[in-house]
């Protein structure tokens, strides 16, 4: 997390793509701890059945989402939201959260965070400073009501998330010890910083959190975790909390449990590919996380086909496969997570507001971004209202005044009250509600084939205004053409680079592109992707 308070104005240029928080950089003390190889061939989301590969995760932050319980409420807090979100508007939320075919859900952090003793209640607020990890904060509801929610998105058929803030605390320390008795060390984030740091050299911090991270799998079947500013933590730290997470979600299994099984740990380092590669996912003779957050292609994606925060836009296509951001760069084990926005990013729709965009385009874009998340292999996460088009009116404007203070711009501004049809009072207009639809249909299609979240990639074009690879399990090959420009463009597809068959089916239109000749000529719409079936 990038909180306004810890570190507000750290936009990240994308080609840079510079730390968010400091380096997180640390010496390694502890022996190894060395972890069976998390895949077997090139890539961990080529070709191999992993259930992570085809996570389609829709985020919650719980404080701004939904209000389902007069009792829970903060009422203050970052961004626009009148922050008075809380588990039971999340399980309110849950049949809406379902249709839209995504399989998992994150939440924001959940435990108690001590509200008024740290002297920041919009900080208390976000959960990224907790001071119990045992206890959900009361202000967003019970153990009791966490554990219904956990296994009221079971029975949909809904893994779910918790978010792991391992590296620091709330500056009233930890309140009370674990179940098992233990207490971690602490230390002083140092002049400004809004809570403590968990110091890891002390090995109790570690026993502590290894206790956490298994705790909620082995008592309320959580499926995994996300893990904040994961560099606070050194690799060796990773190898041992994932290993607990794995031996406890393995116990669930063979105890024939259906959830709880999956762990699954996705990190976020918010810095470039090499600092992801150093402190999240390590070598793959000797892994750390399997899961990273995939910031830089984020950027290059909105670079694409929005303007992105910095005010970097209009890249064309060439910057999707560029050198900074191809998958290439991480481990053989990697399973990058990609993402249109976050909780700290800013939403889409307000990046094409930035950008002044045709209203007709608006829409499009949407699609077109989603359609390249559709298009990649390994887990795919959505936040909530994008499927919406969720954006803050007049948000230009508000960028070029004080905005920061009010939370309306850049850092917290995709805070914003979750809209839920039949939950929330929210009536989607006929373009929200188409959009939503579209991309129900596009993840309910991508679930269907494994070639969009398990294929291996093979780079047919990444120049111009098209970007395009062949995307090929043992049993299906999938041609995705995108077109990021606003006029029409056609691509010659090279029929040497297809596997034998007669026709190209469009998994969107069922239109037919019979195959003959050197190459297939592909029309493609302004601000459009196409999934083209060989047959």
């Amino acid at each position: 997390m990038k909180q306004g308070t810890l570190c507000y104005g750290g936009l990240l240029g994308a080609a840079l793509l510079l730390a968010a928080c400091g380096s997180g950089s640390r010496s390694e003390p502890q022996p190894p701890v060395v972890n069976p190889p998390l895949a077997t061939a090139s890539r961990a989301c080529h070709g191999h059945d992993q259930p992570a590969c085809n996570l389609r995760t829709y985020q919650v932050m719980v404080e701004s989402f939904v209000d389902g319980d007069n009792a829970a409420n903060y009422g203050v807090g970052y961004g626009p939201s009148r922050h008075n979100g809380d588990l039971q508007g999340i399980i309110d939320s849950l049949d809406h959260i379902k249709s839209l075919n995504v399989n998992a859900i994150w939440l924001t952090p959940v435990f108690d965070s001590c509200a008024g003793l740290g002297g920041d209640d919009k900080l208390d607020a976000t959960g990224y400073f907790a001071c119990d990890f045992f206890t959900v904060d009361p202000r967003f509801g019970s153990n009791a009501q966490l554990k219904q929610l956990v296994d009221a998105a079971h029975q949909r058929g809904l893994y779910l998330f918790l978010d792991g803030v391992f590296g620091h605390v709330n500056k009233v320390g930890v309140s009370k010890p674990s179940p098992e008795g233990r207490l971690p060390a602490l230390k002083s984030g140092g002049a400004g910083y809004p809570g403590q740091l968990v110091d890891y050299s002390q090995p109790q911090s570690l026993a502590y959190f290894k206790e956490v991270a298994r705790y909620w799998v082995e008592q309320y079947g959580i499926d995994g975790w996300r893990l904040d500013q994961a560099y606070q933590l050194g690799l060796n730290d990773w190898r041992a909390i994932r290993g607990e997470v794995e031996q406890a979600s393995a116990a669930r299994k063979a105890a024939g449990q259906q959830w709880g099984t999956l762990g699954y740990m996705v990190g976020e380092v918010w810095k470039g590919v090499d600092e992801i590669r150093a402190q999240a996912y390590g070598p793959s003779d000797n892994p750390a996380l399997a899961s990273a957050f995939d910031f830089p292609q984020r950027y290059g994606l909105v670079q694409a086909l929005a303007v992105e925060e910095s005010g970097k836009g209009g890249q064309g296509a060439s910057v999707l496969d560029a050198s900074w951001n191809k998958v290439e760069n991480y481990p053989d084990h990697a399973m990058p997570n990609l993402m249109l926005g976050n909780h700290d990013l800013v939403r889409f729709g307000d990046l094409l507001e930035r950008g002044r965009f045709k209203p007709a385009e608006y829409w499009l874009r949407h699609k077109a971004a989603f359609s390249f998340l559709a298009a990649r292999s390994g887990p795919i996460t959505f936040y909530y209202g994008e499927e919406f088009g969720d954006e803050v009116p007049g948000f230009t404007k508000q960028v070029s005044g004080d905005c920061a203070a009010q939370g309306l711009c850049d850092d917290h501004v995709a805070r914003s009250d979750g809209k839920v049809p039949g939950v929330t009072g929210f009536v989607p207009s006929a373009e929200q509600a188409e959009l939503k639809e579209w991309l129900a249909r596009l993840l309910a299609l991508r679930a269907k084939h494994p070639a969009l979240y398990q294929g291996e990639r093979v780079k047919l074009v990444a120049d111009g205004s098209v970007y395009g690879d062949i995307k090929q399990t043992a049993g299906e090959q999938i041609v995705y053409l995108l077109n990021v420009s606003s006029t029409p463009q056609s691509y010659a597809l090279p029929v040497g680079k297809l596997r034998s068959g007669s026709t190209l089916l469009d998994l969107q239109s069922g239109e037919s592109l019979t195959i003959g000749g050197s190459s297939v000529t592909v029309d493609l719409p302004p601000l459009s992707g196409r999934f083209l079936l060989l047959q």
